[in-house]
């Protein structure tokens, strides 16, 4: 199980906060990664649990879209003195028909889904360049990295970016003994889809396709996430994991 170490790296993972993120930086601190949390606020409670594994949590307080992301990996560098690891996981979702959508709304959605961690990957790529360090760089894409969804215009666009920047820098960079992979979340129980889950009927349409029978829990994430950051998936470049409870075969 060595194979799937993490110990002596350093993980940054950005919406740690809570939910899927949270989930995914304490699967990682199990493993053995020092934590780097990028979030508006702190993440205390992300903070407790990665320290209960016994490794360390290091907060950058930081709006992902307006922030530099140049600024946000020094204060990461400042603090933690070295990145491995980058799991780009912060997102927004805005929800109305295309034929009403608003720019505003757009823009916002595709700033931090996309546009942030497009850059947060160049900052980290450099960094490991810089150190002749190997390392891996992680994307939250979505099941709507497949599909397209509805009413959910910028949503969309961002996370099939996002698959499609995954896939660029994988072939870029392993050469540098860097990977780039994504996972793509099925319908999650967070709260981006509270609203989804409220709606009786759109809720019941949802677990009806979902061969599992059940929405999923941030927890199932945990071992993607430290499966494509380990020694274990070296080879493993520009994939997509679903972790879907079997919605994309359906």
């Amino acid at each position: 199980m060595n194979r799937f170490s993490l110990e002596g790296q350093v993980a940054m993972v950005t919406g740690c906060n809570k939910g899927l993120g949270q989930a995914m930086a304490v699967a990682l601190a199990g493993a053995g990664a020092d934590i780097v949390g990028v979030n508006r606020r702190p993440a205390p409670e992300t903070r407790a649990a990665v320290e209960a594994q016994g490794r360390r949590f290091f907060d950058v307080e930081a709006a992902l879209g307006k922030d530099s992301p140049a600024a946000i990996v020094a204060r990461a560098l400042d603090q933690a003195g070295q990145l491995d690891i980058l799991v780009n996981n912060a997102g927004t979702i805005r929800r109305a028909p295309a034929l009403e959508f608003s720019e505003a709304d757009w823009d916002e959605v595709v700033d931090v889904n996309l546009k942030a961690a497009f850059f947060l990957a160049q900052q980290v790529g450099r960094h490991l360049v810089e150190r002749q360090a190997a390392g891996r760089i992680v994307n939250i894409a979505s099941i709507l990295s497949f599909q397209g969804g509805i009413r959910v215009p910028s949503y969309t666009a961002s996370k099939s970016g996002l698959l499609g920047l995954t896939r660029l820098l994988a072939n870029e960079w392993a050469a540098y003994g860097i990977t780039v992979n994504a996972i793509a979340p099925g319908y999650m129980a967070t709260d981006n889809t509270q609203a989804l889950r409220d709606d009786e009927t759109r809720s019941a349409e949802i677990l009806g396709r979902i061969p599992a029978g059940r929405w999923g829990t941030p927890d199932d994430l945990a071992g993607a996430v430290v499966f494509l950051c380990s020694p274990a998936a070296a080879y493993v470049n520009g994939h997509a994991l679903a972790v879907d409870g079997g919605w994309l075969a359906r």
